[in-house]
């Protein structure tokens, strides 16, 4: 177990909120942090409310021993997307509503933080999506996604027909308003609300579930994570667009190609030992009244 003569030296990332209270609790952690001479590596999420200048580096340093993320799902998604295909550890901690990536609340924090850095902790590597987008044999986009990516129909267009192929086979095309395509991490996001299943984050596939179809015998479907999903519009479509875990979004054409397969870098998310995954489930999904 790590003394505090260990932790000396150490980088540890804060990525947080873009809101008063979750930066001056950052601040608040900072100085803890460096009081254990620990350095502190400090990056705001966009439209920062943080006085001092800047928002801290484009990327996290490679030998950054873990990041905590203060705020809510969106902030660590955004958390996520800073980290890129560096295996640095995740820990959540929420701000307001509740979510499902946050391990632990904001009053737990420096007790938290403790026991991480005495290496009371475990890894839970989470699959994410490798995404790339062709338009005329041309990559315009090519992102890695923890939660999911979603085709959606603009407000005036017409149902989104979405012609999907798995490993170049032809499954289907979907008649809908639109598509996702969620990793189980996802499965209790997006996907859930358009009637998806809960996939535990150990169970290797990918949901594809279609947002209100034209048709009822369209159903989410579970594929294994070996597979590549390949996915593109009909002729003639318009005002589609695609987003990436919510953060970045691109407008589809008829000549985009959409290609999905698991990343190679997963992220490795930090876990408390007292913290069980079917507990947590059951109380942010309020099962038997329970909450958290």
């Amino acid at each position: 177990m790590p003394s505090k003569s260990d932790e000396a030296g150490r980088k540890v990332g804060l990525y947080v909120k873009n809101d008063v209270r979750a930066v001056a609790k950052a601040e608040e952690f900072a100085d803890w942090l460096r009081a254990r001479q620990i350095e502190v590596i400090f990056r705001i999420g966009p439209a920062s409310l943080r006085r001092t200048s800047g928002t801290g580096p484009a990327k996290p340093p490679k030998d950054l021993f873990g990041a905590f993320v203060l705020g809510g799902d969106g902030t660590f998604l955004s958390a996520v997307r800073w980290v890129g295909d560096r295996e640095i550890p995740l820990l959540g901690v929420k701000f307001g509503d509740l979510g499902f990536l946050a391990e632990i609340a904001e009053e737990n924090l420096f007790e938290a933080a403790d026991r991480v850095l005495r290496g009371e902790f475990k890894i839970s590597p989470r699959m994410r999506l490798d995404v790339q987008v062709t338009r005329k044999g041309e990559a315009l986009v090519r992102e890695t996604v923890l939660n999911d990516i979603v085709i959606n129909r603009g407000a005036l267009a017409r149902l989104a027909n979405v012609i999907t192929h798995i490993n170049g086979h032809y499954l289907t095309t979907f008649r809908a308003d639109g598509l996702i395509i969620a990793t189980p991490t996802g499965s209790t996001a997006y996907s859930l609300a358009a009637g998806g299943p809960v996939v535990h984050p150990k169970v290797p596939g990918f949901i594809i579930t279609p947002i209100c179809p034209f048709t009822l015998t369209n159903r989410p479907l579970i594929v294994p994570d070996e597979v590549e999903i390949t996915l593109r519009l009909d002729k003639g479509s318009s005002d589609i667009v695609l987003t990436l875990d919510g953060q970045t979004g691109l407008n589809l054409t008829d000549k985009d190609v959409i290609t999905v397969r698991r990343s190679d870098h997963p992220l490795n998310l930090i876990l408390l030992p007292d913290r069980h995954y079917f507990d947590v489930l059951k109380a942010k999904l309020r099962w038997s009244g329970g909450r958290v």
